[in-house]
């Protein structure tokens, strides 16, 4: 005799829809579990049951020969088709998928566009979102909120499966007619229900979306069904498991068949008694708001559940939701703030929870393709740490280029990019190269970017673009971009730089835009991507730094010091580096030169722009003496003069050694201070000369003193030179010798 079907219509990644199935199998005890979802990758269905299979995980598949074709079919803990897999293993019961093969839906998005039947399918409101249908003709806003009152928090729901069968058959009495994927889909999944129930010693339990709950029920005959399947595309197709996480879970993700808040959701299910569900909830905003550092209270919390409970009353449902406890929360918890409660939100209702997948698992796509691309680059894995020099004007120094930098985009450093050296060259490159175990684990963890390392490379990036705040940020990952050809998401991110340029008029934000923009231009050269935008772009972002840098260089603090000096260093090198048009340097020196007469201005960023200036053979060597005597005279204070000192001669007290006009201004200087004002100065010397080593001091004083040495006398002074230094200096210098030699 056949076996019975029972068939219960479901809402994926509900969790009441979950546990009235798991109760509902346990009274059913089928012999066979069938579930919608692609038969071709039944055999992958047992291992949810594997206790190392950590959700959120997504089943994968993909076309063979061509991977970026691939779809997703995330499951989470509260999802009714993984506790139904669980059930099947756990009670031996057959256990397979139903729905249409994977080959034909990978067919399908690989062949035309859709027909006029699957476009008014679309279109219509019923068949898009039947659960909202049902939720306004119950006088509700959204189906979200009355699926969760009906079913998912209500805790004396009812015969649900049957009540949404009904409610089902009701609504699709008045659509149209299905689209012709549809159409196949009910079809396929007929013909494996009664191929099962034929072969079946036992029940049989489907498992499938609510809508679908008529068409399977209903008496079809096998031929017409087979109809529906001739000539449908098919592809060779691979699947595999993939973690998954709790914020792609989200239907602000896109996801179609997301849900509002993951994390509530998790805790609907984890939270068995609907009893303490609020205050369960309730204690863990508490922890969180405490963990931030925030002050709550236990009467507070007991408020506040009071509160949702009258909410939930007021607003005629069967039990506090995570609207009430996030209005509750709101009003008791963060002091009536709703800023407060946006910092946790995302922690509380989305989750960062990441899925992991057992060791077995088939070998996933994004493995696939690296194994690929190391034969064809001739690239070895190996544990052990080697060197790599590439060239990038051959071909297969640009290919293994390309390949190392897509790799560290999804943060596999499998090879590290080391200095280039003294070559300033665009065509040369020196790569550490060593494969870690764990670097497997993180190319499966990006498959959630894309199914070839170029594809989740570019998602990547692409995904950071978006969330980028910061100019110099957004540069940067442009020039990854580009170094990686990875031309979608360069594209992407010019256009970004362009539109977010034209919005910022921080100083700081442009000055660090320029050395990754700079990158860009340099690494044109040797790369096949093209950055002729930039071109143009550069140019104006110096001149708009320009204009902003004699205000931003003003009173400022030692933090924001440091940090505008540190930018303005970047920028300079990035200007020599592009090779702008002169016009353009010049304007950028003529800001720094503003900086050194206006009195407002930061000193150590005056140094540095006065440094800047003499490097660049604008400042000569008297008026860089005369500079430093103005900016450091007896009445300057103390820490404007240390700051302006510090600002020309950090980082660059090997000059001294070589530069004579420079060594002869900072002399001059020296010796025209008091004895007070130079012992007051000696800290701020001792900290602009500690970068230079024991040798590079012994080569500066011997610059100074003479390169003559008499014996255990140290140091024999030039003639003349006991009279231009006065004795206290001469001392000074005789003790700094003394400290080189030991």
């Amino acid at each position: 005799m056949p076996g019975e079907v029972h068939l219960f219509g479901i809402r994926h990644h509900g969790p009441g829809s979950a546990r009235r199935l798991v109760e509902a199998l346990d009274a059913l005890v089928p012999a066979a579990v069938l579930i919608e979802g692609p038969a071709d990758a039944s055999d992958l269905l047992p291992m949810l049951a594997d206790p190392e299979m950590v959700t959120p995980v997504a089943l994968l598949t993909y076309a063979a020969d061509d991977p970026v074709n691939a779809s997703f079919y995330p499951f989470a803990d509260y999802s009714p088709e993984y506790q139904a897999a669980r059930w099947a293993v756990r009670h031996g019961a057959q256990l397979r998928f139903i729905d249409l093969p994977a080959s034909d839906r990978l067919g399908e998005h690989a062949a035309e566009p859709v027909d006029e039947a699957t476009f008014l399918f679309e279109q219509d409101p019923i068949a898009r979102d039947p659960i909202g249908v049902l939720a306004e003709a119950a006088g509700y806003a959204d189906g979200e909120s009355w699926w969760s009152d009906v079913i998912e928090e209500n805790p004396s729901p009812g015969l649900i499966f049957a009540a949404v069968a009904d409610a089902m058959s009701a609504l699709r009495t008045e659509t149209g007619s299905l689209s012709t994927r549809e159409a196949a889909r009910e079809a396929h999944m007929r013909i494996e229900i009664a191929r099962a129930a034929r072969d079946s010693d036992g029940p049989v339990a489907v498992v499938c979306g609510a809508w679908h709950v008529p068409a399977l029920a209903e008496r079809r005959s096998l031929a017409s069904d087979r109809d529906l399947l001739k000539g449908r595309p098919k592809v060779r197709v691979k699947a595999t498991w993939a973690p998954w996480t709790s914020p792609r879970l989200a239907r602000a993700s896109g996801y179609g068949a997301g849900v509002a808040a993951p994390g509530w959701y998790a805790h609907l299910w984890q939270s068995g008694d609907h009893e303490t569900r609020d205050s369960a909830w309730l204690a863990r905003i508490c922890r969180v708001l405490r963990e931030r550092g925030h002050f709550v209270s236990t009467a507070s919390a007991i408020e506040a559940q009071r509160l949702s409970r009258a909410l939930a009353a007021l607003r005629g449902r069967p039990a506090p939701g995570f609207e009430e406890l996030r209005d509750s929360a709101i009003a008791c918890l963060c002091n009536g703030e709703r800023a407060m409660w946006d910092d946790i939100a995302a922690e509380l209702l989305i989750g960062s929870e990441v899925g992991a997948i057992p060791a077995s698992t088939p070998l996933a796509p994004l493995l696939e393709d690296l194994q690929r691309q190391q034969r064809a680059t001739r690239l070895k894995p190996e544990a052990l740490e080697r060197a790599l020099t590439l060239d990038l004007r051959s071909e297969s120094g640009l290919a293994r280029s390309t390949l190392l930098h897509r790799l560290s985009a999804l943060d596999v450093p499998w090879g590290r990019l080391a200095a280039a050296g003294r070559s300033r060259g665009t065509f040369r490159e020196n790569w550490q190269l060593c494969w870690e175990p764990e670097f497997a684990v993180r190319l499966v963890e990006n498959l959630v970017y894309g199914s070839t390392i170029a594809e989740a490379a570019g998602g990547r990036i692409v995904e950071a673009m978006q969330t980028e705040p910061d100019l110099g940020g957004l540069a940067a990952l442009t020039r990854d971009a580009m170094i990686a050809d990875l031309s979608l998401a360069t594209g992407i991110g010019i256009t970004a730089l362009e539109e977010k340029a034209a919005l910022t008029s921080d100083c700081g934000t442009l000055l660090a835009a320029l050395p990754p923009m700079a990158d860009i231009l340099r690494y044109g050269e040797a790369r096949a991507g093209t950055a002729e935008h930039l071109a143009a772009l550069m140019p104006r972002i110096v001149v708009q730094a320009a204009l902003a840098l004699p205000y931003a260089a003003r009173n400022l603090d030692a933090e924001a010091a440091g940090k505008l000096r540190g930018q303005i260093l970047g920028a300079e090198n990035a200007i020599q580096l592009a090779k702008l048009d002169p016009e353009i340097v010049a304007e950028w020196h003529g800001a720094l030169s503003k900086l050194l007469d206006d009195a407002q201005a930061t000193r150590i960023i005056a140094g540095v722009a006065a440094r800047l200036l003499y490097e660049a053979e604008l400042l000569e060597a008297e008026a860089a003496a005369i500079l430093l005597g103005r900016m450091l005279s007896p009445g300057t204070p103390v820490a404007d003069a240390a700051g302006f000192f510090e600002g020309f001669l950090e980082s660059t007290g090997q000059r001294l050694i070589h530069d004579a006009p420079l060594r002869e201004a900072v002399d001059h200087w020296l010796a025209s201070l008091d004895e007070d004002s130079f012992t007051t100065n000696l800290p701020l010397f001792r900290r602009v000369f500690s970068v230079l080593d024991r040798s590079e001091r012994r080569r500066l004083l011997d610059a100074v003193f003479g390169r003559g040495r008499s014996g255990a006398k140290g140091y024999r002074l030039l003639p003349g030179a006991a009279e231009l230094w006065p004795a206290h200096q001469v001392r000074v210098l005789e003790l700094l010798e003394k400290g080189a030699a030991q």
